[in-house]
């Protein structure tokens, strides 16, 4: 949806007990605060981070036990890099040949530039079969072009069915993680949302429903169930698309995929072009990758693939939407254009010290932690604050780098966005504001520029030592006014030092050359 649409819509939106589905928190994401904002009511919250800090180290010791029982992983990373990158290089050709065998095997492919396009496409799909409700795959592309809202505005109720996705929907609340989208709740908190919403939005939870996992998993299942039996429309995205047959993969752990690409008579599968891959036999590879980066399992449970339609036997009519929604533009860009071979396996988050701290609403998007810090400026460009401040929420440590199941740099890409944003800043167009960043800047090209400059900043710099050290007795600068105050309200800085590094080389590696 555009975001003008959607900000049209949503200024006028129906009250809450008007609604078919849960409402989310107001607001666009695009209009988040900048990271460095965000970040600080995150790291406030001590429960989150508890979750968090929990949630990610169970999944991170798992990764790291089923990838060391593996004595060939390296080489299935650089497989894994090799086919995308193939897939990205020939991505026209490899779509056309997709939809060739898909449209053969009896299925219906639509292209959308933008997801404004790709949301009016499902909603007509949606209408022709009369429809007024759809159970949903757990699906990150329709989380990006907000497609349960437009639905909503179109009086069409999307159910998540997805237990983690369902807790987000039920708790009128955000996705956080990639793969766990519930990742900043625990288990007390999911029984209350459980008890207070199910029964508003169909089958309600049992009574002295308690917090133990199984019971909770067995509620979901019972407020589901109904939902299943009866829907006749689903949704879903996909994990690959297979250029040489027209398959489409799906791969889940709790079976909710399964019944929702089976049961319904119309199945919709809105789809990132990124997705593709070129043959069969490269699924062999990504089967293997994908599981263990993700959910640190040698297998996942539940493998979906289907190619077009078989009379009698699941959905008799079968669409697929591939979505650009700003891929192109990513593509053209010869550096940045790596990030596309992500996998959505979300082993950067989990790896992330940043992301384990700060958690993923203060992100703004539904791609949070590293690969979102680089995905989201290259497919929403850094127009917007958000958009320009997350390329600086890591700090290059580049842990990401060493988790990543298809190698992408994305430590260099970090570096490579901050680049662009630089750029844009240079430009200083109209809509961004003005900073002082390009005079310091410039100031310390001077310095840099020439030696006698940098030996007439260290001296004063041991001045400015000398009277407030000595003098007045200071150790370390803390909070300081602004401009400062956006370094120093985080950040001790500690005092300067009484000699410049020339005289401490000379005075003691002065005899070494």
């Amino acid at each position: 949806m555009s975001t003008d649409t959607g900000r049209q819509s949503r200024a006028g939106q129906q009250p809450e007990q008007e609604r078919r589905t849960p409402a989310p928190p107001p607001g666009e994401l695009i209009d988040s605060p900048r990271f460095q904002v965000a970040v600080k009511a995150a790291l406030a919250n001590q429960q989150q981070r508890a979750n968090l800090r929990h949630a990610t180290t169970t999944i991170r010791n798992k990764r790291a036990r089923v990838v060391g029982e593996l004595d060939n992983w390296q080489d299935l990373r650089e497989a894994g890099e090799q086919i995308k990158t193939r897939a990205g290089r020939h991505l026209d050709d490899y779509l056309l040949q997709f939809e060739e065998n898909f449209t053969r095997a009896g299925g219906v492919v639509h292209w959308a530039r933008d997801a404004e396009e790709a949301n009016r496409i499902v909603i007509d799909l949606v209408r022709q079969t009369g429809e007024d409700e759809i159970v949903k795959v757990k699906s990150m592309v329709t989380q990006e072009i907000d497609m349960n809202e437009a639905l909503e505005e179109a009086g069409i109720a999307a159910w998540e069915t997805d237990l983690a996705e369902l807790i987000v929907q039920l708790g009128h609340d955000r996705p956080s993680h990639i793969l766990v989208p519930a990742i900043h709740r625990n288990r007390a908190e999911v029984r209350e949302i459980f008890l207070h919403e199910m029964g508003r939005y169909g089958t309600p939870a049992p009574e002295g429903l308690d917090d133990e996992p199984a019971h909770l998993a067995a509620a979901a299942r019972i407020h589901l169930r109904n939902k299943f039996m009866r829907a006749q429309t689903s949704t879903s995205g996909a994990n690959f698309i297979v250029a040489e047959t027209g398959s489409l993969v799906v791969v889940e752990s709790e079976g909710n995929g399964r019944m929702c690409l089976t049961l319904p008579q119309t199945l919709i599968s809105v789809v990132g072009i990124e997705k593709i891959v070129p043959t069969f036999e490269d699924l062999e590879v990504f089967l293997q990758l994908l599981p263990r980066s993700s959910t640190g399992e040698r297998m996942n449970p539940y493998t979906s693939i289907w190619t077009g339609v078989t009379p009698g036997d699941g959905p008799q009519s079968i669409h697929v939407v591939l979505v650009d929604n700003g891929r192109t533009n990513a593509l053209a860009d010869p550096v940045g254009r790596a990030a596309l071979r992500c996998i959505r396996c979300s082993a950067c988050l989990n790896i992330c010290p940043v992301y384990e701290r700060a958690g993923g609403h203060a992100y703004g998007s539904v791609y949070p932690g590293p690969i979102g810090a680089i995905l989201n400026p290259q497919l929403r460009g850094t127009a917007s604050e958000i958009d320009r401040s997350l390329p600086y929420a890591s700090s290059l440590c580049g842990a990401c780098n060493e988790v990543c199941p298809v190698r992408i740099p994305i430590s260099d890409l970090l570096v490579h966005e901050r680049h662009r944003v630089v750029e844009a800043k240079k430009a200083d167009p109209p809509h961004l504001p003005k900073t002082a960043e390009p005079q310091l800047m410039k100031a310390a090209s001077w310095v840099m520029d020439d030696h006698k400059h940098l030996e007439l900043a260290g001296r004063g710099s041991m001045a400015a030592s000398a009277v407030l050290g000595r003098l007045l007795g200071v150790q370390k600068f803390g909070a300081m006014p602004a401009p400062l105050s956006r370094w120093t309200s985080a950040r001790d800085v500690p005092m300067l030092p009484d000699q410049t590094f020339r005289q401490w080389w000379k005075k003691n590696r002065g005899d070494h050359k």
